[in-house]
């Protein structure tokens, strides 16, 4: 019988997508629609995402213009911004809205390293868990006699291998996002 490491893979890229959704809703200077995605919009009565709602195109590197579907939307579309407080400022013109991206300064992109590295970290203990659930997983089912002690041996380090290349991956997107918001 062979260890099934099936659920352990899908949680873990639960973790890794949550983290990458996090870190592309942290904004680095540089317009990106993807900082609006986890921003909710009341229309008509439900919480939209303002893509449902309204076309989201980069004007520049530094603004956003969107242009809602329906006119009477952006007042609320300007309100769920500007209260989401992601540092963006925003303006309404016969266009749509304009969505500006101010330049970082120093003391800011210091915030958003410190902001990133708690993410990762948070993102290292949900594997952590993971790890330790699996592993009393195997340790028990060695114990009830599923499998012998060699097989223990080598589903913990198959488990350990995969906890390992799972926080190489959440160190990959960690370094990525560094980079993006220092501007190397």
């Amino acid at each position: 019988m062979s260890y099934d490491f099936k659920r352990f893979k899908e949680e873990k890229e639960k973790i890794v997508n949550y983290l990458s959704s996090e870190y592309k809703s942290i904004q680095t200077g540089a317009a990106s629609p993807q900082v609006l995605d986890l921003i909710m919009v009341d229309s008509y009565g439900s919480k939209m995402n303002i893509s449902h709602i309204a076309s989201i195109n980069v004007e520049s590197s530094a603004n956003l213009l969107i242009v809602p579907y329906d006119k009477s939307l952006s007042k609320e579309i300007e309100k769920a911004i500007n209260e989401a407080d992601l540092g963006l400022s925003v303006s309404t013109d016969s266009t749509g809205l304009r969505v500006f991206f101010p330049k970082p300064t120093t003391e800011s992109r210091q915030k958003m390293v410190k902001i990133i590295g708690e993410r990762l970290e948070e993102a290292r203990v949900k594997i952590r868990g993971l790890r330790e659930e699996f592993k009393k997983e195997i340790e028990y089912s060695c114990k009830e006699g599923e499998f012998g002690k060699d097989e223990e041996a080598k589903y913990l380090e198959e488990l350990q291998n995969l906890v390992s290349s799972s926080n190489s991956e959440l160190e990959n997107l960690y370094s990525k996002k560094e980079k993006d918001i220092s501007g190397i």
